[in-house]
């Protein structure tokens, strides 16, 4: 039996010629991350072991959760990161000023590449099988583990087909996307599998794209997310300079999935997920009636310059709703840089909105945009959870930059054809 992407790579950094379905593996790694929550107590576990780092160019760290620091907790936490990072020489290290949102960062950074494997003490780390990665999650144990060992275990999981074809409509992106297979799957659809994308609507698609859609497989209940190796996929390494060998993987002819999911593009339209739950879809053009109190643009699912550009495209000659609060957060520093000289930023604020320094901020409901009793946001994050962005009494609709610029413009959820005819 032929194997999957996500099952070569596994095989091949376990020592393996092949591997199967619940095989339980011990696999080298090639990147571990860990942020400003996550870290502190990773590196206590990894105290405990008493043995030095295991590469000191392998390891990721980046304060970008309650960063900059909004309390005393956070810059303790901080503190405790940092210190690490300075004892052991961590190359990798992002500090303020510096860093950006983690996963739109580090491949940024170059330090992602095709048949890799990447764990992050960080349930979005799936994001990098955009770059036909091995990428997940782990706990903050593992993460400890992993970086006195270079090691970690896995359990070889099944595999979903998503199978794209056709063309993109204008409005539908990357979020739209995956909110729709979520729709159609449910969150634990996925649960312990690999989301395995094929098909030739991938060329329809922008690495921003695929980054926005591999970051939500877990709210899929996925392990991964991972897309083959193409131009756009080439291009975007040559642009940040990895130029070091990697090896695209691709799956064989007689590969065995759990089930087959076919997406056809043209088909979508631009959807919006309610509370509290990213399986509750429901087209924007149906949800107008839907006041909201803020929009939120940013985050490691849609902070990229190709997000901000969407959000620029429809608040250029508007203004924010007055009774909207408009908060716009650049991934990453380089991206801020860009968007400047674009001229976005100057289109957002003379719209009325925000514009943030790089941090996860209002997403997890750290800082920077939490909402209070009955209020309602608009957001590009991943998790509308009740709760997730401040009150439990709150509410998040979760949807693309598009819907949610055209939603801070109208007060109320809007298609972005609402606002760009």
């Amino acid at each position: 039996m032929g194997m999957t992407m996500t099952q070569k790579i596994l095989a091949k950094h376990s020592g393996r010629d092949c591997v199967s379905v619940g095989d339980l593996l011990i696999s080298q790694v090639d990147l571990i991350l860990a942020n400003d929550i996550t870290g502190p107590p990773a590196i206590d576990e990894f105290n405990k072991i008493g043995k030095p780092v295991f590469d000191k160019n392998k390891i990721a760290l980046v304060p970008d959760h309650f960063s900059p620091c909004k309390d005393i907790k956070s810059a303790e936490m901080c503190k405790h990161l940092r210190d690490f990072a300075r004892q052991h020489e961590i190359k990798n290290y992002f500090e303020v000023g510096r860093m950006g949102i983690e996963h739109a960062l580090l491949p940024d950074a170059g330090l992602i590449a095709p048949g890799e494997i990447i764990i992050g003490a960080d349930s979005h780390t799936c994001t990098y099988g955009a770059l036909n990665a091995m990428a997940t999650g782990v706990g903050q144990t593992d993460v400890g583990a992993a970086m006195a060992s270079g090691t970690t275990w896995f359990k070889v999981p099944k595999a979903i087909k998503v199978v794209l074809t056709g063309k993109k409509p204008r409005f539908v992106q990357g979020k739209d996307i995956i909110l729709t297979i979520i729709g159609k799957i449910g969150v634990d659809g996925a649960r312990y599998q690999s989301l395995e994308f094929c098909g030739e609507g991938i060329s329809e698609l922008t690495m921003a794209d695929r980054f926005t859609i591999c970051n939500m497989a877990i709210e899929a209940g996925g392990k991964n997310g991972i897309f083959p190796v193409d131009e756009k996929t080439i291009a975007f390494l040559q642009e940040r300079g990895v130029t070091r060998s990697w090896q695209a993987v691709e799956p064989d002819a007689d590969a065995e999935y759990d089930s087959v999911l076919n997406i056809v593009l043209d088909e979508l339209v631009p959807v919006v997920a309610y509370p509290h739950l990213p399986e509750n879809t429901h087209p924007a053009a149906e949800s107008n009636n839907i006041i909201i109190d803020q929009s939120v643009i940013g985050s490691c699912t849609n902070g990229r310059l190709e997000d901000l550009a969407q959000a620029a495209e429809v608040l250029k000659g508007h203004k924010v709703h007055p009774h909207v609060r408009c908060i716009i957060i650049p991934a990453t520093q380089e991206i801020y840089k860009k968007a400047m000289a674009l001229g976005y930023i100057d289109i957002f604020i003379d719209a009325g909105a925000a514009v943030s320094t790089p941090t996860c901020g209002p997403c997890l409901g750290g800082y920077m945009g939490i909402l209070a009793h009955g209020e309602r946001a608009i957001s590009t994050t991943n998790r509308n959870f009740r709760g997730r962005m401040g009150h439990v009494d709150s509410e998040v609709y979760l949807a693309s930059p598009y819907t949610a610029a055209a939603s801070a413009v109208m007060g109320h959820i809007a298609d972005p054809g609402e606002v760009l005819k």
